[in-house]
């Protein structure tokens, strides 16, 4: 099976800080992932200064802010993700970061980033989808909140500037965090592989481990989820994150979960054979049976080991005769 792609998706979970932002990405590298993901905006570019924070935002962060006075606080520079860069090429990870405007695609750009995220809210964002596809890159998409006409929307202009379906991934989402389980419908990311014959995946915001575990037994090729140092630091994201613990197990289950998918064919294993002839059965005799004897449905039966004539070919026993005395237990001989 083809290795899953896992992305630590740090996110602004550095809360600002550049030192806490290479603390992440160290964790990142140490618990096995594949690319650890920041996420790079200009908040004034983003948001007007009267953009409410979700929800969830205000239960993590308080209500004495708005989403822009939030984000100009936990947002890093532009001019630091050039660092971020090269501390994950000392680490041998991937640098992956989601820009959210169009000034940021460009510092990415530069950073010549081989794969752009684009996070679920501008799935709708024409000028944004523009941009992104004249860089015929490897993208990948989020489609939290989005139906199946957002998505065709969005892949026509991802493809329409450039970007080839085969360097196209579409991830299943929910953008509530951390989301209800009964919310999750895992079932829509094969509804999206089939409707578009697309690479897809799953971004995961729920609680815990096991739902992307599930995404790769049916097919993610690409799995993304938020994590943290601590689930107790303030922001926005921290609570409905892993911390490094729970990260590591995540990817170490996956990787277990590629392994156990194998190749499809139904054969015995190496591992499997040497239990046959203590599992199976062989015909035995189920009594004294004399020489010249017939077999029969009541003097032979079926036991353990199967070193003997296979049970399959019980048929061909019955109403033959005996070529030798047999005692009870005895594996038959024709």
């Amino acid at each position: 099976m083809k290795k899953t792609f896992i992305i630590a998706e740090a996110g602004v979970n550095h809360n600002g800080n550049l030192d806490l932002a290479y603390q992440l990405i160290d964790k990142a590298k140490e618990c096995g992932a594949d690319a650890v993901k920041f996420q790079t905006a200009v908040p004034k570019l983003v948001m007007t200064n009267y953009a409410d924070k979700a929800n969830y935002q205000k239960e993590t962060t308080g209500d004495n802010e708005n989403q822009i006075e939030m984000a100009n606080r936990i947002h890093l520079p532009l001019d630091t993700y050039q660092l971020l860069k090269k501390y994950c090429q000392s680490k041998e990870i991937m640098f992956l970061s989601s820009p959210f405007d169009l000034i940021s695609i460009g510092v990415l750009e530069e950073l010549d980033m081989p794969i752009f995220k684009i996070p679920s809210g501008e799935i709708t964002n024409y000028p944004f989808l523009k941009k992104i596809g004249q860089l015929k890159k490897k993208v990948i998409l989020s489609t939290g909140m989005a139906n199946l006409c957002d998505i065709e929307q969005a892949i026509h202009v991802l493809v329409s500037f450039g970007i080839s379906k085969e360097n196209l991934t579409i991830l299943h989402c929910n953008t509530e965090y951390p989301t209800p389980f009964e919310d999750v419908n895992l079932n829509a990311m094969l509804t999206i592989k089939d409707a578009f014959k697309v690479n897809v995946g799953y971004s995961d915001h729920t609680k815990g481990i096991e739902i992307p575990i599930a995404a790769v037994a049916i097919g993610a090729s690409v799995i993304e989820k938020h994590f943290t140092l601590d689930r107790s630091l303030p922001g926005p994201d921290h609570k409905a994150s892993l911390e490094p613990k729970e990260l590591k197990a995540m990817i170490q289950a996956i990787r277990n979960i590629e392994n156990a998918m194998g190749n499809g064919i139904k054969s015995t294993s190496d591992s499997e054979k040497k239990n046959m002839v203590i599992a199976r059965k062989s015909i035995v005799a189920n009594q004294k049976i004399k020489k010249g004897e017939i077999f029969t449905e009541e003097n032979i039966t079926t036991k353990r080991p199967g070193t003997g004539i296979s049970p399959m070919r019980w048929n061909e026993v019955v109403g033959r005769s005996a070529d030798k005395d047999f005692n009870p237990d005895d594996l038959i001989e024709i």
